[in-house]
């Protein structure tokens, strides 16, 4: 069976939390090549010139073929490596994160820098959201106002997202189903609204829904 592919629910975030204090901000973002991610650990890097560290990594690939990292100052496998084992850990790919730290005059210790570094992206991860990109049919299901809440409700039930809502005349959703499922799916649907939907089958696209995991804060050093 091939792994579900991962990645953030968002083509840029940024999260912070303050660890004994020290400032540790988590940026990311999605990239699909090397310049992109090197560019925006620049960006990133630029912007918080006057930090102590601006540590990252990043990965690239449906199987992480490219995977690079940098302490930035940091003691050797105290940062850079516990952010990409987060992001491996958690399935997560084409990424690249910059952990900015503004040093707050206590130190941490190899193991509470770890924690801090790994703690501090598992957040940002899970803050963000994660989504999975698969591969359905596009159906869009036309209805009535009335039809509306019924049918949203059937769909929630059902475990099916709704990826678009349009309002106008009527209401229009788009819903990714599995091409396999599309005439159960039809038939289900006309039958719960008695006939009131009109349904359009569309061509076969790549879909992102949400996709719910607790996230790790696990790596080799932390288990």
């Amino acid at each position: 069976m091939t792994a579900p592919y991962i990645t953030i629910a968002q083509s840029e975030y940024t999260y912070e939390q303050v660890i004994k204090k020290s400032r540790f901000i988590v940026s990311l973002m999605r990239v699909t090549d090397k310049a992109a991610a090197k560019a925006f650990i620049e960006r990133i890097s630029q912007a918080n010139r006057k930090a102590n560290h601006n540590v990252w990594t990043y990965l690239l690939g449906d199987r992480d073929e490219i995977q690079r990292y940098s302490d930035d100052g940091e003691p050797a496998g105290t940062a850079g490596v516990p952010m990409l084992e987060v992001l491996k850990n958690n399935g997560i790919h084409d990424v690249v994160a910059v952990q900015t730290r503004y040093f707050g005059g206590i130190k941490l210790g190899a193991g509470g820098l770890i924690r801090a570094y790994a703690g501090t992206m598992a957040s940002a991860v899970a803050t963000v959201g994660l989504v999975q990109r698969i591969e359905r049919r596009q159906l869009t299901l036309t209805i009535e106002y009335a039809q509306y809440e019924p049918l949203k409700y059937w769909l929630e039930s059902q475990a099916y997202s709704i990826l678009d809502t349009e309002y106008a005349t009527g209401v229009t959703l788009t819903v990714p189903v599995n091409t396999e499922l599309v005439a159960d799916f039809v038939q289900a649907v006309t039958d719960h609204l008695q006939g009131k939907v009109t349904v359009e089958v569309g061509a076969v696209n790549l879909f992102e829904i949400p996709y719910d995991k607790a996230v790790t804060a696990k790596t080799s050093s932390l288990k």
